[in-house]
């Protein structure tokens, strides 16, 4: 943890101060310690560099496992395209410049995709997820001294209100246990005229049809570890089905959907082995999920306007997006 960070957090459960005791350094950030509420009452573990906010095991294990397991696929520095790039400047609608010597909160950094697209502009970004991908997340990007890794809980989020210039959450609100509290939570974490934004998969008739959601309530019961070696198994055979399915005029690109595997062939400029990484992490990623909660543009531009934001758009950016920007605060 670098020292800097300490003046931006705060006590999750009081909202008091923190201090730092305890502390290990290693190469002038501190590699274990504890921080402690100005009360006393409450303290909270900094193992391996991470502050840790919550409890080892949670809902989200399946998200630890999945950006421990592949820890580097979808990083643009690893696959050799800007995939997560062109996805996050897409969806965002910002621009690298914006985003230079700004704090960015990075709300569901998983493995640090999206947290390495805004360190390459210069942004000071704070890196938080629930699970344990916050140690691939740091393995990943801790070269970058910008990098600022915290372990949290979206409904108690351990920071400074109105701190961060910047504010996103891309690919992870879908998957919390009550999304609209969880989208809730962001709002408050962005500094007057500051931007935020968010994505989700999209709800309709259609894609509540997809094989994936009738095989959801089976596979989200079970063992991770059963669950990926089944799909270690299976993908590998039914990638090439969809693949041919995809393949028929005008239809195709319905009766790939048939299959219940994530084929990226035809959208992403990726090689045959990376195409088979992606299409397992993928399918991992619809089946494993403990929580999977689609959302409609009517919802969640209700969401936005009822969080007082203005310049408001929903829009498909590949995924369903909302975004827009905080009130600056009335001068007297």
């Amino acid at each position: 943890m670098h020292s800097e960070l300490l003046e931006t957090l705060r006590c999750p459960r009081s909202g008091e101060r923190l201090k730092l005791i305890d502390d290990i350094q290693q190469d002038g950030t501190v590699r274990t310690g504890w921080l402690v509420s100005e009360d006393g009452r409450h303290r909270y573990q900094i193992r391996d560099f991470i502050p840790r906010f919550v409890p080892e095991t949670n809902y989200a294990d399946s998200f630890g496992m999945q950006w421990n397991t592949f820890r580097v696929t979808q990083l643009d520095s690893c696959s050799g395209h800007p995939i997560s790039a062109n996805r996050f400047w897409e969806a965002t609608g910002w621009k690298p410049d914006d985003l230079a010597g700004q704090w960015v909160l990075d709300a569901g950094c998983g493995a640090g995709r999206f947290a390495e697209v805004a360190l390459l502009a210069g942004a000071k970004v704070v890196a938080l997820d629930y699970s344990n991908a916050v140690d691939a997340c740091h393995g990943n990007l801790k070269a970058h001294p910008n990098l600022h890794v915290v372990q949290g809980d979206i409904y108690a989020l351990p920071f400074a209100q109105e701190h961060f210039t910047f504010v996103y959450s891309l690919g992870v609100l879908q998957h919390t246990p009550n999304v609209s509290k969880a989208f809730a939570a962001l709002p408050a974490m962005v500094s007057p005229g500051g931007r935020l934004c968010v994505d989700f998969y999209q709800r309709s008739w259609k894609s509540l049809l997809l094989p994936r959601y009738w095989l959801r309530p089976l596979t989200k019961r079970m063992s991770k570890i059963r669950l990926f070696s089944i799909l270690e198994y299976l993908v590998p055979k039914l990638l090439p089905l969809s693949r041919a399915l995809g393949s028929f005029p005008i239809v195709g690109g319905h009766l790939k959907r048939l299959v219940p595997v994530a084929n990226h062939f035809g959208s992403l400029p990726l090689n045959e082995e990376q195409q088979l990484e992606w299409s397992l992490l993928d399918t991992f990623d619809w089946l494993s999920p403990q929580f999977d909660n689609p959302q409609t543009p009517k919802t969640i531009l209700h969401w936005l306007d009822e969080a007082g934001l203005q310049n408001i758009e929903v829009l498909k950016a590949g995924h369903l997006v909302g975004r827009g920007t905080t009130r600056n605060k009335a001068r007297h």
